[in-house]
């Protein structure tokens, strides 16, 4: 592959309804579409899923442009590349930024899934068909976390995510719990504790979680080390693993017992792919955590999830969940609790053209 362009579409989506989490309410969407193109005239699509301001990591969607637009692209442009997982390589000198990377790394996957006629799913490893379908649910009071988590379950969601805060965590549990005493529940804290506040996370145990996700700080892995030694729920890491490195540091010091996986936080599906290989051989189960993606960035979702080690359901949801129209042709669908995992060319899914131009704030093409 010899990529002959690359064209960055700034788009702005509106939620059905606000997203809230222990740092922010998020109402609109704003993303990067990465649209590669090589000299054959084939054509890859990636997602930038960095936010707007800098609330669940540093990097931020004008940050992840200036890196796409001034660095990355002018780095991968014209170079040969047989092989997506060169880009890993290529962009290694690069700190950090793994948003950018994972943009343009994922485009190219896409177009070297295309030019083998495979899909993007089976082009990374993955075995399995249909994948298991967990959503989030985002922090309000608690009848209207109820309404809200009886709406998924009736949609056919097989696990719920609720977010937590020190302020809003045992009321809310209790509350769910006492309605569904058999759901499968986990409890997402987005860094909103610190081991001042022990007790009250021990106290989280009586609610047989299925894990408590990021309780501590972004960049913690000693103190999830301690942490772990005293809950009896698995922690997950999230914030905490931005590489390879950060989970094999986090294993070895049994810091967490369940790593989710973004591609847009650690870098690409290359270094996903990477982090699953190493948990599975420590027997760790990993998922695959949601950033309010477009279809584009779902489709790469559902494509890693496909990965064998993938055995917890994961953020991946139905389009229709967080939009009324999305940006690809079909929408994802969640039937009987799963989404299929597409079996066409690449992701598997058409680009919505007219839509895509509509939701467009700035197209640059390079």
């Amino acid at each position: 592959m010899i990529i002959e362009s690359v064209t960055l579409h700034h788009i702005k989506m509106n939620l059905k309804s606000p997203f809230r989490n222990s740092l922010e309410t998020v109402f609109d969407r704003e993303l990067i579409i990465v649209e590669v193109k090589d000299a054959e005239g084939e054509v890859g699509f990636g997602e930038g899923v960095a936010f707007q301001t800098p609330w669940y990591t540093e990097e931020t969607l004008n940050t992840s442009w200036h890196m796409l637009r001034d660095v990355m692209i002018p780095l991968l442009k014209s170079r040969s590349i047989s092989h997506p997982s060169e880009v890993d390589r290529m962009l290694s000198g690069i700190r950090r930024n793994p948003m950018a990377k994972f943009a343009i790394e994922g485009a190219i996957w896409d177009l070297y899934a295309k030019k083998e006629g495979i899909s993007l799913a089976e082009a990374l490893g993955g075995t399995s068909k249909k994948i298991k379908a967990g959503v989030a649910v985002g922090a309000s009071d608690p009848d209207t976390m109820l309404e809200e988590i009886s709406n998924r379950i009736s949609e056919g969601y097989e696990r719920i995510k609720v977010k937590i805060k020190p302020s809003q965590d045992v009321s809310i549990l209790r509350a769910i719990r006492e309605r569904y005493p058999n759901l499968s529940l986990m409890a997402d804290a987005n860094s909103a504790y610190s081991l001042q506040e022990l007790n009250q996370l021990k106290a989280l145990d009586a609610f047989n979680l299925l894990m408590i996700e990021q309780p501590l700080a972004a960049d913690d892995i000693v103190d999830h080390a301690i942490l772990q030694k005293e809950l009896k729920t698995p922690i997950c890491l999230d914030e905490s693993i931005t590489s390879f490195d950060d989970a094999r540091r986090a294993l070895d010091l049994n810091s967490c017992q369940v790593i989710n996986i973004k591609p847009g936080r650690v870098g690409g599906l290359t270094a996903s792919k990477k982090i699953h290989d190493l948990c599975k051989s420590k027997g760790v189960p990993v998922w695959c955590g949601g950033m309010l993606e477009s279809g584009i960035g779902r489709a790469h979702n559902i494509a890693l999830s496909s990965l064998s080690n993938f055995i917890l359901p994961g953020d991946v949801s139905a389009s229709t969940r967080y939009w009324e129209k999305d940006i690809i042709d079909p929408e994802v669908v969640v039937k009987d609790g799963c989404i299929d995992v597409p079996q066409g060319k690449g992701i598997g899914y058409e680009m919505d053209r007219n839509e895509l131009e509509r939701v467009t704030i700035v197209k640059e093409v390079y």
